[in-house]
């Protein structure tokens, strides 16, 4: 009796210990997945901010940055500008890729208004928020300078696909000098001509 006592008593802690050690397996595979689903769920928003990150710098070609050279009738050339048209500087701005850091040649110089913007593309693109820059005089009858922020005009602009025609409404509003430039983008070396707009403070001297 008593050696089948003792021999039950070792069966109860070994299936004791059995049990333990499979519950704490399930714990450690149950942590694993979770320290698995974290990572992978901080991954995503990583990526996802830099998804973000990236729409600031949209990636343009060269003839998408180009313009005409062609201004609004009613905008006036600046009389001593900073820079002037013929002059190079170095611009400190990174509205689309290969800007900043790329030397640019003054291919005209005005002083107006200026407004960063949001508006819904008429190609049904996405929505964009802060565009930066359109002058006072690209807006279809806008008034007396300045617009507020809050304000909605229709943009006679269109140094991006579907911005002509599109509604915008106002972030922010300066008055300023505005630069049409010349440069070379810095990551494919593309020339680009009177790209609208760089405002004064983005520029800096050749050194």
């Amino acid at each position: 009796m008593v050696k089948n006592k003792i021999l039950l008593g070792f069966i109860s802690v070994f299936a004791v210990s059995l049990l333990a050690a499979c519950g704490n397996g399930e714990t450690q595979t149950s942590e694993n997945e979770d320290s698995q689903s974290t990572e992978t769920e901080s991954s995503s928003e990583e990526e996802m901010d830099m998804a973000s990150d990236s729409g600031d710098h949209m990636d343009h070609s060269a003839e998408e940055m180009s313009s005409s050279g062609e201004v609004p009738e009613d905008l006036e050339e600046a009389e001593n500008p900073t820079y002037e048209v013929g002059s190079q500087a170095m611009i400190e701005a990174e509205h689309m890729q290969g800007m900043d850091g790329a030397e640019a040649t003054i291919s005209g110089a005005f002083d107006t208004t200026v407004y960063t913007v949001s508006y819904t593309p008429t190609n049904g693109g996405d929505p964009v928020e802060d565009h930066k820059w359109v002058v006072h005089e690209e807006f279809e009858d806008p008034g007396e300078a300045p617009l507020e922020p809050g304000d909605e005009a229709v943009m006679n602009a269109s140094h991006m696909e579907g911005m002509e025609g599109a509604t915008a409404t106002i972030d922010s509003a300066e008055d300023t000098t505005v630069y049409m430039v010349d440069f070379v983008t810095t990551e494919t070396e593309e020339e680009v001509q009177n790209h609208k707009w760089v405002t004064e403070s983005e520029l800096a001297p050749v050194e």
